[in-house]
């Protein structure tokens, strides 16, 4: 794999908070980054040298962009991995391929390749049917979650079936090919951020710990209260995940962490991902730094954490009280410039670190 010179363009699909991030690394480096996406006045593009606003399957505006870009990444998982595909065959690489993308896509191929790859899930069935649904309540009992197999994030198009008695008419309300997953009885929530080069080193970030509420992120702290064993097993389901794909980029899997000490994964995520936005200020070099240098074909960064910190989400009106936090000397303050700050959109986040004693 050729290294890119500074100067290079690199293509980002997606025009979110985390094309914004991975733009302004990007930069930091000395690349200039062309978005493509498919929504106006995008967080991203507003600090990209250029954007494309077209539909992810126009087949003209994806050959433009691939004849104007050096390498193509995506920064959400949801965006259609035949365009991915459509740019890889239009002669330009895509890193992380689409076949890591099209797996992240179906929460039920999902669970079914990392079960497959050794790496073990909260229990799952694929629902098609209220017939199915009774039949994997039945199986898998209940508190469950059903959830859609595809697009659902955030929380979003989901429904917690308490009881038994709940599951009537909760895959109509659905209305789409869905998962039921089963509740596990878990001591905490976890995430690992590794990166893998194109010359197949593979570099860790260390585990955080992740606290959510109505399925959105809301609290990351580095470092996470796990053993080292924990720690290795993380490390080891996600160097599996890397190298099956040969894999180029950074790569994220969420876990629940047992009483017993096993792993149980949630889902992965083949991009930057909100719980390693710690990485920015408390880590040798940021996640979005790590997968811009990952997909250029330059050495990995270094990863480890140089103080302790936490995360905190911004979510839609808690952005309005940008002026306190900007006055306060222990807030690292981003905001992602979305013009509307609707209920459980996140608008930013704010990251404290913790440099001995003190806050900083």
């Amino acid at each position: 794999m050729t290294a890119l010179a500074p100067g290079a363009t690199i293509g980002i699909l997606g025009g979110g908070q985390l094309g914004r991030m991975l733009a302004m690394a990007a930069a930091r480096l000395g690349f200039d980054v062309h978005i493509y996406t498919d929504e106006t006045d995008s967080p991203a593009a507003r600090v990209a040298a250029r954007a494309t606003i077209a539909a992810y399957n126009d087949a003209a505006a994806l050959c433009a962009f691939a004849r104007a870009v050096s390498v193509v990444t995506a920064e959400f998982e949801n965006v259609p991995a035949a365009t991915a595909a459509a740019l890889a065959e239009a002669g330009v690489d895509v890193r992380p391929d689409a076949r890591a993308l099209a797996i992240a896509q179906d929460r039920f191929e999902e669970k079914t390749f990392l079960n497959a790859l050794g790496i073990a899930s909260p229990p799952f069935a694929a629902i098609d049917s209220e017939a199915d649904l009774a039949a994997a309540i039945t199986r898998i009992g209940a508190p469950a979650i059903l959830k859609t197999r595809r697009l659902g994030y955030d929380g979003r198009g989901q429904v917690r079936i308490a009881a038994a008695a709940d599951a009537p008419g909760a895959y109509t309300r659905i209305g789409a090919p869905a998962i039921l997953e089963g509740f596990c009885a878990f001591e905490r929530e976890i995430s690992i951020i590794a990166a893998r080069g194109g010359d197949g080193a593979i570099a860790y970030f260390e585990v955080c710990e992740n606290e959510h509420s109505g399925g959105i992120l809301t609290r990351t702290r580095i470092p996470a209260r796990v053993a080292p064993s924990v720690e290795a097993q993380a490390r080891g389901a996600a160097q599996a995940v890397l190298e099956h794909f040969d894999y180029v980029g950074v790569l994220t899997i969420e876990f629940f962490l047992m009483p017993d000490g096993a792993l149980l994964a949630n889902e992965m995520a083949p991009r930057v991902h909100n719980s390693g936005h710690w990485t920015i200020e408390a880590a040798l070099t940021s996640q979005f730094e790590q997968h811009i240098r990952a997909i250029v074909g330059w050495p990995l960064g270094p990863t480890e954490h140089v103080c302790d910190a936490e995360m905190i989400n911004l979510i839609g009106e808690e952005a309005g009280d940008w002026a306190r936090l900007a006055a306060d000397p222990s807030a690292r303050l981003h905001l992602y410039g979305k013009r509307d700050a609707r209920t459980g959109r996140k608008m930013g986040h704010v990251t404290r670190l913790r440099l001995g004693d003190r806050d900083a």
